[in-house]
């Protein structure tokens, strides 16, 4: 594909297949990138025609209209007007046959820009079996598109879509107005037009008249700026327009939305049939139970427990294994290299920090494998519109929803699965709360310190104490994560929560490659992105941990001390001392912050225990044993529950820093995570700890 290949561009309302149809098009060969400024994934691939051009073709974010309400349709509707992004030669708008009336809005608004556009009348098959029949001859007669009846899932109608496309590309833009409207109205447009043309936003009149509607219709004296990139002088404009047409008693929005539907509905009358008697029975009664106040959230729990229980058991094979293979390498790399310097380099740091990226790769292929199945089948929009009420009264979005019960499993493919939240800032929000949630990396420690804590046989009534204080801590994790949401949704993240709006898709059977293809992306995405940084992170914290070298023939403890972190953990001994830690158990957190589940590792290393086994007994007996400099005892069952209350509520994963800051574009949020995390964490910690002592509790 060379640079000065046209594009093409294709688009669609969401669940209209178009991802689907764009993969049956190009046959895989996407190429991710990200579009300018923003880290919205941009998917293009080359589609070569009959005639040997190449086209590249670009498979745009789900949008219902121009009418942008998040960072991903924004990008959309600029490529779609060719603002700040390269003009498109055509677009190919992807349309779910069975719902033509809502789809033909976006196409009308399209077809209003005057770029040459093919209509893909996509699913006809489950048209056809509702009973719907669509005059595509009359259709291109009236709208001037090309109109292909296709099924991508079965690559029908794909060839003929090929060649739709390579004519659509070589035709030239239209500048004549595509919509009747009233005069008024008409002259207000060409007004903002104009103007819009001598801010050189765009330099086509097609274009221009078209983002010139968007304006009038959605832009008030709320702002909304950052995201649009609106020019001062275009938004006094619009606003003096639309205060000019109310004095005169006009309407703006009704005057643009009514015309725009009154074109709609004539379509629609004019090459829709509907067979008498056809409804979509199955999916009313799959909806009668799935969408039920109670009952839905009862179907929900179950897939949830299937879908976790099938991650953590699924995963565990491929995580031994790859745990197996970075062991493997380690040895190998020991046995061949004399001890020294690089070779501890290599072993436990570039080595071990390709084995922290490579282990997460089977629960985020699992993880986003599940979620594309339950989202492809139409299952997971009405989970959302189940769960939305008790999310928004904490501030939060129905979808995230499904995003915090994947932390519990790991926040890393938790993070990556809020891309299905639209709002940016209801994705952050989620995004900011997400580590909260107790994921299996905090097991071992729970399990170490229990087990050191709890008198063996101990019983909380007819539970065990164990499983009673790892239910608290989970259970905490939930209260946590939702308090916190709440504030920040009425500080950091002012404002009310997007108002979800759902479109209910029919019930269908995911296709296998589109599946396979989507998990292979976002597996790809992690490992380039967020994996390029966990690496570097590593290498830095083992470098931390094994510098400056301790004398010949000290033991792992002592060199340990003598470290950076060693050094670090006696320094911050003053700070953590009032929550009952000493600095040995200062540097298990900072050891920790590689990945929670190290905190075990590198307190066998302080204790010169050579297995790091949570549940190893030398490590237990050494904890037990471990007293303060005045003899008191290091590990009381106070201190092991202001350590686990610490665990619950820090951020110690530097790969989900990593992948936040990849989500988000930037430093600011994984920063004031760490930062809110830990502070809570330590207020927390020093509550439970202080208040206890006081009370007496637990400190025997």
């Amino acid at each position: 594909m060379t640079p000065l290949a046209p594009v093409v561009l294709v688009a669609g309302n969401p669940n209209s297949g178009k991802s689907t149809l764009f993969n049956a098009l190009t046959g895989s060969r996407a190429r991710v990138a990200n579009y300018p400024g923003v880290t919205v994934d941009r998917i293009s691939a080359p589609l070569t025609t009959k005639d040997g051009r190449v086209i590249e073709l670009v498979d745009l974010p789900g949008t219902y209209s121009l009418s942008a309400r998040s960072r991903e349709e924004q990008i959309a509707v600029d490529a779609l007007l060719g603002r700040g992004l390269p003009a498109p030669r055509a677009v190919v708008v992807a349309v779910d046959a069975a719902a033509l009336g809502r789809a033909l809005f976006l196409v009308i608004e399209i077809l209003a820009t005057g770029v040459p556009v093919v209509i893909a009348l996509n699913m006809s098959d489950e048209a056809a079996r509702d009973g719907i029949a669509i005059d595509v001859a009359r259709l291109a007669a009236m709208t001037g598109a090309e109109v292909v009846r296709t099924v991508a899932t079965r690559g029908e109608g794909i060839a003929a879509l090929a060649a739709a496309i390579a004519r659509a590309a070589a035709r030239p833009a239209s500048d004549a107005p595509f919509l009747d409207r009233p005069d008024a109205l008409n002259l207000d447009i060409a007004e903002l037009e104009a103007a819009i043309l001598e801010e050189r936003v765009l330099d086509r009149h097609g274009a221009a008249r078209a983002w010139a509607t968007w304006l009038l219709l959605s832009l008030d004296d709320q702002g909304g700026d950052d995201l649009l990139g609106i020019p001062p002088r275009l938004r006094t404009l619009t606003l003096a327009i639309r205060d000019r047409a109310a004095a005169a008693g006009r309407n703006v929005d009704l005057e643009i939305i009514s015309s725009s539907y009154r074109r709609v509905d004539t379509l629609v009358d004019a090459v829709v049939r509907r067979s008498p008697g056809t409804s979509r029975s199955l999916t009313d009664r799959l909806d009668s139970v799935l969408t039920h106040r109670f009952a839905g959230g009862v179907v929900f729990a179950v897939v949830m427990m299937l879908v976790f229980q099938a991650l953590f058991s699924w995963s565990e094979p491929a995580i031994a294994f790859v745990e197996s293979r970075v062991a493997g390498a380690q040895a190998l790399v020991t046995a061949a290299l004399p001890p020294g310097p690089l070779t501890d380099l290599l072993v436990d740091g570039v080595i071990a920090g390709v084995g922290n990226v490579v282990v997460f790769v089977p629960q985020i292929g699992l993880l986003f494998l599940f979620i594309g199945l339950l989202e492809d089948s139409g299952y997971l929009a009405r989970v959302a519109f189940v769960i939305d009420r008790l999310m928004r009264s904490v501030g939060l979005h129905g979808r995230a929803f499904v995003p915090m019960l994947s932390g519990f499993s790991c926040a890393v493919p938790a993070v990556m699965a809020t891309r299905t939240i639209e709002s940016r800032t209801d994705r952050l929000l989620t995004m900011l709360v997400l580590p909260l949630m107790s994921c299996s990396a905090r097991l071992p420690v729970y399990v170490l310190v229990t087990a050191t804590v709890l008198a063996p046989g101990a019983r909380a009534g007819v539970f065990s104490a164990g499983a009673v204080l790892l239910f608290a801590m989970y259970m905490l994790s939930v209260v946590a994560a939702l308090a916190a949401a709440a504030v920040l949704r009425r500080t950091v993240l002012k404002g009310p929560g997007a108002t979800l709006v759902l479109e209910l898709p029919p019930y269908r059977l995911p296709s296998v490659r589109v599946l396979f293809f989507n998990v292979w992306q976002r597996v790809r995405s992690f490992l380039i992105d967020a994996g390029t940084l966990i690496l570097a992170l590593t290498i830095v914290l083992w470098a931390l941990l094994s510098y400056p070298r301790a004398p010949a023939g000290a033991g792992p403890g002592e060199e340990l001390r003598q470290s950076f972190a060693g050094r670090l953990g006696h320094a911050i001994e003053p700070a953590i001392a009032p929550l009952g830690f000493d600095w040995r158990i200062g540097v298990g957190i900072i050891g920790a912050f590689t990945a929670r589940e190290v905190f075990v590792s590198t307190l066998a290393i302080v204790f010169d225990i050579e297995s790091a086994d949570p549940v190893n007994e030398p490590l237990r007996d050494a904890l037990r044993a471990a007293t303060w400099p005045d003899g008191r005892r290091l590990m009381t069952p106070l201190t092991g529950v202001s350590l686990m209350v610490f665990f619950v509520l820090a951020c110690q994963c530097m790969s989900t820093i990593a992948v936040v800051r990849r989500e988000s574009g930037t430093w600011r949020w994984p920063i004031f995570m760490f930062a809110y995390m830990t502070a809570l964490a330590y207020g927390a910690s020093l509550f439970v700890y202080q208040v206890g002592s006081r009370l007496g509790l637990g400190i025997g």
